[in-house]
C-alpha cells in the first residue's frame, strides 16, 4: 500500500519543516542529468550556493548525499595517511570529525571543551604551538548536539596564520546565522539542506577555497573514495556546457535545493538571520515563562537550535511523546552526555515563525502541567506576545 505520513510540525534538530514551494518543486517532471536544461540548472545552483556561503569559490557544489557525506568529502579529499589534524570537539559532531581523520590514515590531535561551551581559542592556540606541522584545523561552527556557536572567524584566522587548512562544519549554521566563507578565509566548508534551508534531506552543499583545491589537485595518492573524489566530480560540476558523466544526480532533489536557495535569495541572507534571531528571542521568553532554562550562554547560543534543560523529576521522553501524539509536534532529545538532560528545540528555516513558537510553548505548558510541574498557566504565551510586541516596536 502507498505510504501517507502524518502531518508534523518539525521543531527538532532536523529535518525542519519543508516550505510548500519546495515540495511542489520536487514534483516537477524528471529530466536527464545531462540534459542541457539540467546543466543550466546546475550552474544556477552553484551561483546560489556561492551566495549562501558568501564565497566566489569555483569549487562550490552540492554533494549527492546528506551532510555526513559532505563532511567525509572534505576529509577524504584533503587528508592523507600520515597527516596530523587538530580537531576541536565540544559535542557529538567533533567526534565524527576525529573518526574521519583516522579513517583517512591521519592522526587527530584533540582539543576538547565541555558540551554546551564554545571552542576555547586559547586551548586551540596551545595545540597549534604543540603541533606546528599539523595540516588542518577541523571544527564545528554550529554544534547541533548542544546549540553552541563557536567563533569561526577567529579559528579560520588561526589556521591561516599558521599555514594550516581549516575544515568547517556549518550544517546547522548555513542561512540561520552568519556564514562568510571568503571573509573568514575558510578552506573547506560543508552544510546540509534539511536545516535552515528548509529543503528535503539528502544533499550536502560544500565549498573549497583555491588553497584547498590546490591540495586536492596535488595529492600524492588518489582520493580513497571514488564517489567523493573532487577531481572526478568537477568533471560533472565544472564550468562549461560539456560535462563528463560521474554519477546520476538526484534530479528532483536538486530542483528542491534550487527552490530553497531561490527562497533564501528572495528573503536575503541578513533578513533570514534576523528572522531566526527574532523567533529565538520570543521562544526564549516563553520558555522562561514556563520556568525552563537554556543550556548555552547567550554570547555563544545558536538562535536556530535551542538546548533546553529538563526540570528535575520530569520524564523528558514522555513530554516528547505527548507533543508528538497530541500536537503533532516534534522536538529532539539530547545526545551523548546530554541524553535525558535537555530537549533540543529547532527554529530552522521555514519552521522559524511565530505560529510555531506559540504552538511549542502551548504544547510544552500542557505537557509539563500533566507531570505536575508547578508553573503559572498562560505566563509562557504572555511572554512570547510581549517579546514579539517589543521586536515589532523596535
Amino acid at each position: 500500500m502507498s505510504f501517507y505520513p502524518p502531518k508534523r510540525t518539525l521543531m527538532g534538530p532536523g529535518p525542519s519543516d519543508v516550505n510548500p514551494r519546495i515540495s511542489l518543486a520536487l514534483a516537477r517532471p524528471t529530466i536527464g542529468h545531462l540534459d542541457p536544461e539540467f546543466i543550466r540548472l546546475m550552474d544556477e545552483i552553484k551561483a546560489l550556493l556561492q551566495y549562501a556561503f558568501k564565497t566566489k569559490n569555483l569549487l562550490t557544489l552540492p554533494i549527492s548525499a546528506p551532510g555526513s557525506a559532505g563532511m567525509e568529502a572534505c576529509f577524504v579529499n584533503l587528508i592523507e595517511a600520515g597527516d596530523t589534524v587538530i580537531v576541536c570537539q565540544n559535542g557529538v559532531f567533533g567526534g565524527r570529525m576525529k573518526e574521519n581523520v583516522e579513517r583517512a590514515g591521519g592522526t587527530a590531535v584533540m582539543v576538547n571543551d565541555a558540551w554546551g561551551q564554545a571552542i576555547d581559542l586559547d586551548k586551540l592556540d596551545a595545540a597549534i604551538k604543540a603541533n606546528p606541522d599539523a595540516k588542518a584545523i577541523a571544527f564545528v561552527h554550529a554544534e547541533t548536539s548542544t546549540g553552541v556557536r563557536s567563533d569561526a572567524q577567529a579559528i579560520c584566522k588561526l589556521a591561516q596564520d599558521n599555514d594550516m587548512l581549516s575544515i568547517m562544519d556549518t550544517v546547522t549554521g548555513l542561512a540561520g546565522i552568519e556564514v562568510d566563507v571568503d571573509g573568514w578565509g575558510a578552506d573547506a566548508v560543508y552544510s546540509g539542506t534539511q536545516k535552515c534551508l528548509s529543503c528535503v534531506p539528502g544533499i550536502s552543499p560544500v565549498t573549497f577555497s583555491e588553497r584547498a583545491q590546490s591540495v586536492i589537485t596535488n595529492r600524492q595518492l588518489p582520493v580513497q573514495s571514488w564517489f567523493l573524489d573532487m577531481n572526478l566530480i568537477m568533471g560533472y560540476w565544472g564550468e562549461g556546457r560539456q560535462r563528463a558523466y560521474h554519477h546520476t544526480a538526484p534530479v528532483n532533489a536538486l530542483y528542491a535545493l534550487h527552490e530553497a536557495l531561490t527562497i533564501l535569495r528572495e528573503e536575503g541572507l541578513e533578513q533570514s538571520w534576523a528572522r531566526h534571531l527574532r523567533n529565538h528571542e520570543a521562544l526564549k521568553a516563553g520558555l522562561t515563562g514556563l520556568g525552563l532554562s537554556l543550556l548555552v550562554d547567550e554570547a555563544c547560543r545558536l538562535p536556530q537550535l535551542n538546548a533546553v534543560g529538563v526540570p528535575k523529576g520530569v520524564d523528558e521522553a514522555a513530554v516528547r511523546q505527548r507533543l508528538l501524539q497530541q500536537s503533532n509536534l516534534e522536538i529532539g532529545a539530547g545526545l551523548g552526555e546530554l541524553a535525558g538532560k535537555v530537549w533540543r528545540i529547532g527554529l530552522m528555516g521555514y519552521a522559524s515563525n511565530e505560529t510555531n513558537v506559540r504552538l511549542c510553548i502551548h504544547a510544552l505548558e500542557s505537557a509539563l502541567l500533566a507531570q505536575n510541574v508547578p508553573l503559572n498557566p498562560g505566563e509562557g504565551i504572555a511572554r512570547v506576545d510581549a517579546a514579539y510586541a517589543s521586536s515589532d516596536g523596535a
